[in-house]
């Protein structure tokens, strides 16, 4: 009997966890917000599934197709980075994101001359044209 229960609580609990990924389903290209001080930014993300793995690029109004590094998607959180350039500097920026549904929103951070910054971003993915 206890056999039986464990083996329906393991099953039952893995099913949960396919039921969140699938929730949490990250293809799609996603329009992002986020803000640096004062200022609000936006940025393009997009992701897709390659056989197993997930890949995908982001984009900034002065910057395409930026390909991101390590992505994985595990209990329904979306982590990566991509590489911003700006004014001639390179900077790596890790990004966390917990996906639900057509929404997304968590937390990058970047380090610049040894001072780490985070910002918030949150983002909608685009509907496709059917």
């Amino acid at each position: 009997m206890k056999a039986t229960l464990s083996a329906v609580l393991v099953f039952g609990l893995a099913g949960l966890l396919v039921a969140r990924d699938e929730k949490a389903n990250p293809v799609g290209t996603w329009k992002c917000e986020y803000k640096i001080g004062d200022q609000k930014r936006t940025s393009e993300l997009i992701i897709k599934k390659d056989g197993d793995k997930l890949t995908g690029v982001m984009n900034w109004p002065d910057q395409k197709d930026e390909k991101l590094k390590d992505v994985k998607l595990k209990d329904g959180t979306l982590t990566f980075s991509a590489v911003r350039k700006l004014m001639g500097n390179e900077i790596p920026v890790d990004y966390k994101l917990s996906i639900d549904g057509n929404k997304l929103k968590g937390k990058g951070s970047s380090g610049i001359s040894g001072q780490k910054q985070e910002f918030e971003i949150e983002g909608k993915r685009e509907k496709k044209d059917k």
